[in-house]
């Protein structure tokens, strides 16, 4: 069986190469670029993001990536966001009182962390929905989370009755969070699966096996 080719979109933001190599370790072919070609032809792009939700927006809107992820989740073809790369795909990110609109995919504020300890890093669980594919085998596991800022309400309106809802994963620290959503072309998690040991590894070959 050919290898999926997936794109890491390369646009400015740090520390992807662990996203790479764990992306070949899953068994893809992997290109690290922000070339509009490839990123519509591959099979699946991956959105990384480490840093401000407002830094990361203005990168992606920078090197033109935005209008290419949006073209890829209009034509049905996989994208998978990781850490702010997740955040980004909700309506607004607010950080330090600065407002940022985001991609706007899904509603919801990325805001701070109503927690003891912040940033929220380490180790924690998950409660997935059933049936999700990214998580099918690994429900139980612990995911590798370093963050500040997430989205802490989930309204989501079906508009119409044939709608499939997104399946929404939860995590806690503080308060209950989102920690995944798989809605058709687009899944994103709010852990570094490629920082998690086997069970991120086993989430990347779940993802790759929608592609």
């Amino acid at each position: 069986m050919a290898k999926k080719k997936v794109v890491v979109l390369d646009y400015g933001s740090g520390n992807v190469r662990s996203a790479v190599r764990a992306l070949e370790a899953a068994g893809a072919e992997v290109e690290l670029t922000a070339d509009a070609k490839a990123i519509l032809d591959a099979d699946g792009l991956v959105v990384p993001g480490v840093g401000a939700y407002a830094s990361v927006m203005e990168q992606l809107a920078k090197t033109g990536a935005l209008r290419w992820i949006g073209r890829r989740i209009a034509g049905g073809k996989p994208v998978l966001g990781i850490c702010v790369g997740h955040q980004v795909f909700f309506e607004q990110g607010v950080e330090h009182g600065v407002e940022t609109e985001g991609i706007g995919e899904w509603p919801g504020v990325v805001e701070r962390l109503q927690a003891e300890v912040i940033p929220h890093m380490g180790w924690n669980t998950v409660r997935p929905p059933e049936n999700s594919k990214l998580f099918a085998g690994i429900e139980n596991e612990r995911f590798y989370f370093v963050h500040s800022y997430a989205v802490q309400k989930w309204e989501f309106d079906v508009t119409q009755p044939a709608m499939t809802p997104p399946q929404v994963t939860w995590s806690t620290h503080g308060t209950d969070f989102v920690a995944a959503v798989e809605n058709g072309p687009l899944s994103a998690v709010q852990f570094h699966p490629e920082k998690s040991g086997d069970a991120g590894a086993k989430l990347l070959r779940n993802w790759l096996e929608t592609l």
